[in-house]
């Protein structure tokens, strides 16, 4: 990580300042402005006021951004060895930070205790067993499964206990002498609306109610996870209005009860905009091909792994508009962004920009065909006296 040189307010979202970090620091970029960090974490906080919001790395592993949300006073959820590698090396506290990744290693929990993790989520009996060695130090969040098949990406599917099930596998946790601290649950990401939400909530109330009287553990935490949705091709709503009968349902938890979030996309999402250059163009059947410096093996794989679909744009404005075809740099031929795209004509050198690709895009990008992902370069880090900030190029 190299500092760049400090600077008024950048607002990376103004075309003369994509062209001037285009100019300073060269394309493809993913531009995170540390502002709109903290006006999502802000506007979520607001919406969801007695939850403890826990930044899931995965969407946006960047310092950066980890920095920003600590200094709001934020948690972190961590998931893979390599993400409490990277807290560790910012020197984290990690007593801010959950392990939330259902499935483990042995290597993992050890390599997370030693950092100091403590609270880890498990969803089935030989999970549980992992524990053993360590269960005068590890507590469990037991993963319940909500299906949501209105997710675009349906986590449930893929992880989680069968409410039924639940309460046998919580006195399993009590019988191996482990600690359970809680339930947990993610109904999937981009939620349609919040019901799903409310039907895991009530859920999770009775059982840990029933886990309580059981005296089967302190259950005094539950981790509503997150699929806070937010604005693609297509308007989300307001998060004050999504979340306003989830506000409804965690009323009726007990006071003792710790309520915790894990948002990714929420946060990062609307955060970046990616910037590519035109490397080239050709005229095929009636249309000009437009082709970038990224794509699909590049930022845009979020179009792949995530179903994303982001709103484009071309820097340059002016000029007739017509139906014309986004494509990467590979040689491969699935290595198509978009297709009747209505865009001025474009030369060599010229911008486009997607919006809203801070969530799974660079973090899920690859080399292939030696293409290197995307410079990251964040803005608005640390805004001092008269709005100095210090833009960070990483």
């Amino acid at each position: 990580m190299s500092i760049a040189n400090k600077r008024r307010y950048i607002d990376p979202f103004n075309r003369r300042e994509i062209r001037r970090l285009v100019a300073e620091f060269g394309s493809p970029l993913l531009i995170v402005d540390c502002d709109r960090i903290r006006q999502q974490y802000r506007q979520l906080r607001r919406a969801l006021p007695r939850v403890d919001l826990h930044y899931a790395l995965k969407p946006l592993p960047h310092p950066a951004v980890i920095q920003t949300i600590l200094e709001e006073g934020g948690f972190l959820d961590l998931a893979t060895t390599g993400e409490v590698e990277l807290i560790a090396r910012m020197g984290v506290d990690t007593s801010l930070c959950i392990h939330s990744h259902p499935i483990k290693r042995d290597i993992d929990i050890k390599s997370a205790l030693i950092r100091g993790v403590r609270v880890f989520v498990a969803d089935n009996p030989d999970e549980l067993l992992k524990f053993i060695p360590y269960k005068n130090q590890a507590e469990i969040l037991l993963r319940v499964s909500y299906r949501s098949p209105g997710a675009v990406s349906d986590l449930s599917r893929k992880f989680g206990c069968d409410p039924e099930n639940l309460i046998n596998l919580a006195r399993r946790v009590h019988d191996l002498g482990l600690v359970l601290r809680g339930f947990s649950f993610h109904v999937g990401s981009q939620a349609p609306d919040p019901g799903k939400h409310v039907e895991a909530i009530e859920s999770c109330t009775r059982l840990l109610a029933k886990a309580r009287r059981e005296k089967l553990g302190p259950c005094d935490t539950l981790d509503i996870g997150g699929g806070f949705p937010i604005d693609y091709s297509k308007r989300a709503p307001s998060i004050s209005y999504f979340c306003g009968p989830i506000r409804a349902a965690l009323a009726a938890l007990p006071k003792r009860v710790r309520i915790i979030a894990e948002p990714g996309r929420y946060i990062a999402g609307p955060s970046a905009i990616g910037v590519a250059s035109v490397m080239g163009r050709a005229r095929r059947e009636g249309r000009w091909w437009y082709y970038l410096d990224d794509g699909l093996y590049g930022s845009y794989s979020g179009q792949i792994f995530d179903h994303a679909r982001y709103p484009f744009e071309s820097v340059k404005q002016t000029g007739k508009k017509e139906p014309s075809v986004l494509a990467g740099p590979t040689c491969d031929s699935i290595d198509v962004i978009a297709e009747n795209i209505l865009l001025p004509a474009l030369d060599a050198g010229d911008l486009i920009i997607g919006r809203a690709m801070g969530a799974y895009t660079w973090a899920s990008a690859s080399e292939f065909n030696f293409f290197p992902r995307a410079t990251v370069v964040s803005v608005n880090l640390k805004v001092g006296d008269r709005g100095s900030v210090l833009s960070i190029h990483a």
